[in-house]
Order: structure tokens, then C-alpha cells, then sequence
């Protein structure tokens, strides 16, 4: 993919003139922590270098619909796609694979191809890593506004409904991320325990 620095150029500089700045978590940091997560998962499931540019540009485009709505922004994403891709020479069967990785990252996730689920592990790794209260925090301040979750309790509750019902899909994730978030799972569960 001879475009891939342009596509990469244009998508960051229109999500770091345009994002909102109350996307505490959905952020453009986000962007490059779950971009430096797919390649790493990637080069673990040793996927082709074509199919690594496709992994990058759905995960540059993962969250760009939040530049329309908050809610269902996968869709307004692969719209995004299907507008700017052609002009970049990108053929339409390679869009569609963009589009089923975007896809994947929906809440439940349910990816179906190899690269689906490195994407889908990519968005979720902090689950299982040491930064999970630090980066659960900003999602905390995040759907605050957006979502209307009003305290402290009732977003631990929320965690732990999603912690229980997440799958990690990827060799790498099972082994190096589950455990550390079943650990995450039995703090939070502790922290409901001990306030109730």
C-alpha cells in the first residue's frame, strides 16, 4: 500500500483538529496506543506486511466516526472510509476488509477474521495491562459526559459486567493479557463488595 503515510497523515490531522476535547479516553492517544498494539499482536500472529497496512488503516480510521456521533461511530467510520479510500487507489475489496475490522471493535465485539481479532484485542488490551485504572479512568470522565454514568459505583458496576463478558481472540492476549485482567476483575469486584 504506496499511499499508507499519506492516509496516515490525513486521518491524524483531522482527528487532532476535530476530535472533541472531552474524548478523554476515545482520544487521538488512544488512536496510537491501539495502532502501537495491533502491530505488536500482529508481528506475533506474523501476519503479511499487506495485510499489516490494511490493520493500520482501520485502526487509524477505528474511532475517526466520533468526529460525527458518539453513538454508533464504527458506522460513520466505514462511511469515512468507503469516501476517502477510493481516491488513494485503495481497491473495494480491501475497503470492506477496513470495514469488517472497524466493525470488529463494536461493543460486543464479535470478530470473524484474523485480523478482526487482532484489531478487537488491540482496542481492549489495557483490560489486561497495568495501566487499566489509569486508562479506565479517562473512559470513567468520558462517559460521565456522554453516557450519563453518575458515580463511582455504578461505573465499578459496569466494569465488571464488561470484564466478565469480554473474550480476548488472539494466542498473544490469552496467554499475556487474561491474566491480569481477571486480576483487574477480582479488584473491582472487591471494590463494589466493600462499599455495599
Amino acid at each position: 500500500m504506496k499511499n499508507y503515510e499519506a492516509i496516515r497523515k490525513s486521518v491524524i490531522d483531522r482527528l487532532e483538529r476535530q476530535l472533541p476535547k472531552d474524548l478523554f479516553y476515545h482520544g487521538l492517544h488512544h488512536t496510537f496506543n491501539v495502532l502501537q498494539s495491533a502491530e505488536f499482536i500482529a508481528k506475533e500472529e506474523k501476519i503479511s506486511d499487506e495485510e499489516m497496512n490494511l490493520l493500520r488503516v482501520a485502526v487509524l480510521y477505528h474511532d475517526a466516526g466520533f468526529l460525527k456521533t458518539y453513538k454508533n461511530h464504527e458506522e460513520a467510520a466505514c462511511e469515512m472510509v468507503r469516501q476517502d479510500l477510493p481516491q488513494y487507489g485503495i481497491s473495494p475489496q480491501d475497503i470492506q476488509t477496513i470495514c469488517g475490522m472497524i466493525m470488529a471493535t463494536k461493543i460486543p465485539q464479535n470478530p470473524q477474521t484474523q485480523l478482526e481479532k487482532i484489531i478487537a484485542d488491540a482496542d481492549l488490551e489495557y483490560l489486561g495491562t497495568d495501566d487499566f485504572d489509569k486508562i479506565g479512568n479517562t473512559l470513567f470522565e468520558e462517559v460521565k459526559i456522554y453516557l450519563k454514568v453518575e458515580s463511582r459505583r455504578q461505573w465499578d458496576v459496569i466494569q465488571v459486567n464488561f470484564l466478565k463478558n469480554h473474550h480476548y481472540y488472539t494466542r498473544f492476549c490469552q496467554l499475556n493479557r487474561e491474566p491480569g485482567k481477571q486480576k483487574h476483575l477480582k479488584e473491582v469486584e472487591q471494590r463494589l463488595a466493600s462499599v455495599s
